[in-house]
């Protein structure tokens, strides 16, 4: 048994101390601190179970440590570090608040030992991000952050109901691997898929981070979604519907990121797209798949940052993240443009950057397995990634036609940022062995053999040709100021015309249905008046004395039946 200081404290006593700092004070230090302090703590952690709390007649776990909680640990505290970082500039109590307590919120979710230590820090995740979005301070992001967190709210609401579900059931709120078969996981599995943006629960995500500030979606990119997977990866491994979920999420963002204008939002896609990998991983619930589904959450946690670190400080010194509006940045912005290079490169899994050596662990599980269409599936991905991520965003910003912009390189807070995140990046490439040892199950794994290396390139090389050729003959989709639609437009537009529809013949149908049956009982009433009013024929006809008798002859029959019965 262990008692440890759970790490995610530190990070609420960072944001109280925030609140308590007086303003002009170097507040950006607490947020630089503090992961790091967390983060050797998370390192010093011993194995095990702790910090036990009794509630309600419940044994609740605050902490509960293994090699799987660690890594994701570790990784959360250095996006918070790179975050922040990032975000020197930043003097918006709001933003600095909101961005420890959501580290500390998903570093606590991260090592919960129960169901519903989980639940309080999911819903923590939800509030606390959600200022990243408002503190944008426009009426889109008001309303963009109000639907975000309709959808993270509902998902913790839908994990809590699965949990008292499991309770009732199982009389257990053990944290562990559960089997689809039951309301109760079913409900716990739909919350985590919402979290983790699955096809169709998707569009929160590329609705609200490109609405957040510039520095905001930098440390959005790296929480919730990460929670959503280690969440799968502890209670649904080897769940053969994550495998064909996660096929899908790794294709379909594919086409949309190609199409889209707004650089963030191709970002957005292509997170999901990244999810999808991992989810697969998790589907198959082997020890190599699931090394793979870590070892790429903490890869994509640094070089998706990288890439929104890029195209964020393009946006800080241009005040846009449109393709069309961009193009010929390299010029003034060469470090930036470098750093996205790397990013994109990590992306793409090109050899000796961080993506080659984790996506190829869930490449290699999957073919391994026999899942051959699925194989085909994040094949065809991959080169999909090249072709928005890892070409798109760099040659529209940067090398693309000349926007005639002229911006001053990014801040030296994000150049540093920026700087240290591509070094690790590389250095993740160039030597696998240290993340691998980090891995939830020991690694007998070489990225580097030729067949690995020759494959990749191959299709690396084919997917630049083919951008390449789509771009000379003009079939590639134009970068155009427009409004794409994604199926979030079925529950936007779409459903409320028809809801709208609906009302309106319900509300003409009812309309009908009242003045008929009004003037129905107008005319009834009418007749009844005429026939037993005061000056009807039923009231001239019967005199009272008759009307005595027929109620003695009622009373009478209600006494005998009575007295029968």
């Amino acid at each position: 048994m262990i008692d440890p200081f759970p790490p995610a404290f530190l990070f609420f006593i960072g944001a109280i101390l925030l609140l308590l700092l007086p303003k002009g004070s170097p507040r950006a230090l607490v947020g630089i601190i503090v992961p790091i302090i967390a983060a050797m703590m998370v390192w010093d952690l011993p194995t095990g179970v702790g910090g036990e709390v009794q509630l309600a007649g419940l044994t609740l776990e605050m902490m509960r440590v293994d090699k799987l909680s660690t890594i994701f640990g570790l990784v959360f505290c250095l996006a918070a570090f790179l975050g922040n970082l990032y975000a020197w500039h930043v003097k918006d109590t709001v933003q600095q608040v909101a961005a420890l307590a959501y580290a500390g919120s998903a570093i606590g979710a991260v090592f919960a030992g129960d169901l519903i230590i989980l639940f309080i820090y999911w819903e923590g995740t939800a509030i606390a991000s959600v200022f990243l979005i408002w503190a944008r301070r426009t009426e889109g992001a008001f309303y963009t952050g109000m639907r975000y967190l309709i959808i993270q709210i509902g998902s913790g609401v839908i994990l809590l109901a699965g949990v008292v579900l499991l309770y009732r059931e199982t009389g257990s709120i053990a944290f562990e691997k559960m089997e689809l078969g039951t309301l109760a996981t079913w409900l716990i599995f739909l919350s985590f898929g919402m979290k983790c943006a699955f096809p169709l629960l998707h569009n929160w995500l590329q609705d609200s981070y490109p609405a957040a500030t510039v520095t905001g979606t930098v440390i959005l990119s790296a929480f919730t979604t990460k929670l959503a997977v280690y969440a799968l990866a502890r209670g649904f491994p080897g769940t053969e519907l994550l495998i064909y979920i996660g096929a899908v999420m790794t294709v379909f963002p594919v086409f949309l990121a190609e199409i889209e204008n707004d650089l963030r939002r191709v970002l957005a896609y292509s997170l999901n797209n990244q999810l999808g990998f991992m989810v697969v991983g998790v589907g198959i619930g082997t020890e190599m798949s699931l090394n793979g589904t870590a070892s790429h959450a903490f890869a994509h946690i640094l070089y998706k940052a990288l890439l929104f670190m890029s195209v964020g400080a393009v946006l800080f010194r241009t005040g846009t993240s449109k393709a069309s509006e961009l193009g010929g940045l390299y010029r003034t912005m060469p470090l930036t443009a470098i750093f996205c290079l790397v990013g994109a490169a990590s992306i793409s899994a090109f050899p000796l950057f961080s993506g080659f050596v984790t996506k190829s662990l869930i490449l290699d599980a999957s073919a391994e397995n026999h899942y051959t269409i699925v194989w085909a599936m994040l094949v065809f991905a991959s080169a999909g990634v090249l072709s928005h991520s890892g070409i798109k965003i760099p040659f529209f910003t940067f090398f693309a036609h000349d926007s005639g912009k002229r911006p001053a390189e990014a801040p030296s807070h994000m150049l540093w940022a920026m700087g240290i995140t591509a070094a690790l990046c590389i250095l993740v490439g160039v030597f696998p062995e240290p993340l691998y040892a980090l891995l939830p199950y020991e690694v007998d794994y070489h990225a580097y053999t030729t067949y690995h290396v020759v494959g990749q390139l191959q299709l690396l090389l084919f997917a630049l040709l083919a951008f390449v050729f789509l771009m000379r003959t003009g079939i590639h989709p134009p970068e155009v100021r427009a409004v794409n639609l994604d199926t979030d437009v079925i529950y936007r537009r779409f459903l409320p015309m028809l809801i709208i529809k609906i009302s309106n013949i319900v509300s003409g149908l009812w309309a009908f249905g009242t003045w008929f049956t009004k003037g129905k009982a107008d005319r009834l009433v009418r007749t009844l008046h005429r026939s037993h009013g005061p000056e009807g024929r039923m009231a001239s006809v019967w005199p009272t004395g008759a009307m005595v008798l027929w109620i003695a002859i009622i009373l009478t029959a209600t006494l005998l039946v009575n007295f029968i019965t």
